[in-house]
């Protein structure tokens, strides 16, 4: 939910706030400067409606301490004293607009509506540049999808939060990636960064391995070993696969949470540990629940914030990025001369289902620019394991039976000449269906230019029929 800090003098300022924003932002107030000076330290709010004539600290000294504590920060001056020069010394100082009261309603709600779509933005800038920094190509999250783009906008909200996340998501969607944004966009981020793959360790090891354990503990156990909730502190750690962690130590990764302490195997001392928790996993956890193999209250304690990954196969639209982006880091990896995939190459790509998602396209990729002889991929480059699994008509049923009953029907009631005009409409609808409206992705299925499809879709008044484009759900725009 996001927050929205009014700083008044007047109550009924207060109180028209209240009635005229949407109830799904939290209100906070404050009716002087020094009360929303603490406010904005302890709370961080999205967005600060501000009145610049305030008693004790005036509005633009406020402005000034409130940018010095967050640069980000996003402020509407308010002033039923309105001068150029106010104006201009504020919007100095960094504030996002300035309004004069009073102020008319649909121009501050749509003011409000704009600083924190602004804010969103900004945020999810900060999260894809921070990933893009990263010096090794495998820390860069690829993805101009709306489902990529609501994930890289929840890390941009949460990032600076100090709360547990639970990171969702087939097996190679990119959970790590996700959870190193966040520590990277964090409070945390000049601290360790743990990482633990629960799944990787036998059961009777993970214990050891979270909480470490003193001399004697066990046999071979020679000298004392730090945990890494230990070696984590002050920092975040991150879980993958907490799905496969066993009960026993589920309860003491709930205590860590609930009350930030443990003890080694084998030793009294109590260890308190400060650390941030981020969890993953590709397993249906309610129905763990369920079962019996996971901790009800332990899953409350880590679903704070949930992010779910889609994977690749319903974010389609991002693999033609993907693919670049690997075929210029392992260009330079490999030091190889592969500059570009052919359209072939790309149609034989797009057609696959990667069920191993973007860690199987990666490893498609690698491959490819080893075995490729020349400066552009091919299809015969894409050695894709179980290709039997990408979309394809059943093997029983000749094409050519599958096109003689289409074109039964599509002749029936139709005038000569209309047939193959009708044919043509088909397969692009079609194609924009499979490619949720994206017209550069329908354009490389159908094996035409992008403005030969834009003119077939006005000369067919595909465009006007959103249903069709916006079939399986919410995708891209089309360009």
């Amino acid at each position: 939910m996001k927050k929205i800090l009014i700083v008044d003098d007047e109550p009924n300022v207060h109180y028209s706030f209240r009635k005229i924003l949407p109830r799904e932002y939290r209100i906070l107030s404050a009716q002087t400067s020094e009360e929303a000076l603490a406010l904005v330290r302890r709370q961080a709010p999205d967005l600060v409606i501000m009145d610049i004539r305030m008693p004790g600290m005036g509005g633009l000294q406020a402005l000034r301490e409130m940018r010095e504590l967050d640069p980000e920060m996003f402020v509407i001056i308010m002033t039923a004293y309105g001068t150029m020069q106010t104006a201009i010394e504020a919007m100095k100082l960094g504030a996002y607009e300035y309004i004069l009261k009073p102020f008319d309603v649909p121009r501050m709600q749509e003011m409000v509506d704009r600083a924190l779509e602004a804010r969103d933005l900004m945020r999810t800038k900060a999260v894809q540049a921070s990933a893009a920094k990263e010096g090794r190509g495998e820390e860069t999250i690829i993805g101009t999808s709306p489902a990529m783009q609501e994930v890289f906008k929840t890390i941009g909200q949460i990032a600076d939060k100090d709360v547990t996340v639970l990171i969702r998501g087939e097996s190679g969607t990119g959970k790590e990636l996700v959870a190193r944004a966040i520590y990277q966009n964090s409070k945390r981020a000049a601290r360790p960064f743990v990482t633990v793959n629960c799944a990787a360790i036998p059961d009777t090891l993970l214990e050891s391995e979270l909480f470490g354990y003193e001399k004697g503990a066990f046999t071979g156990a020679t000298e004392r070993r730090i945990g890494r909730f230990e070696q984590a502190n002050g920092g975040t750690i991150f879980l993958d696969e907490i799905g496969d962690m066993s009960f026993s130590t589920q309860n003491k990764v709930l205590r860590v949470i609930e009350e930030g302490e443990f003890n080694r195997l084998g030793g009294k001392e109590l260890i308190r540990v400060d650390v941030r928790l981020i969890v993953a996993t590709n397993q249906d956890l309610e129905r763990a629940i369920r079962e019996g193999r996971f901790r009800e209250d332990l899953y409350y304690r880590l679903n704070v914030i949930s992010i779910h990954l889609p994977p690749l196969k319903e974010r389609r639209e991002d693999i033609p990025e993907l693919v670049e982006h690997f075929l210029e880091r392992f260009r330079r990896e490999l030091r190889r001369k592969v500059t570009g995939a052919s359209e072939a190459a790309m149609k034989k790509v797009l057609a696959y289902s990667w069920p191993g998602n973007v860690r199987e396209l990666e490893n498609a990729v690698k491959r490819a620019v080893i075995f490729c002889k020349g400066d552009t991929l091919r299809p015969e480059d894409l050695r894709i394991p179980g290709e039997e699994r990408a979309a394809a008509p059943p093997a029983d049923v000749p094409a050519e039976a599958v096109l003689d009953r289409i074109l039964d029907q599509m002749i029936l009631g139709r005038e000569q000449g209309e047939l193959i005009p009708a044919m043509e409409r088909l397969l692009i609808v079609k194609a924009l269906e499979r490619t949720r409206g994206n017209q550069l992705m329908a354009a490389r299925i159908l094996g035409m230019n992008r403005n030969t499809l834009r003119k077939r879709i006005r000369e067919y008044g595909i465009a006007t029929e959103t249903r069709i484009v916006k079939k399986g759900g919410p995708g891209p725009k089309a360009a």
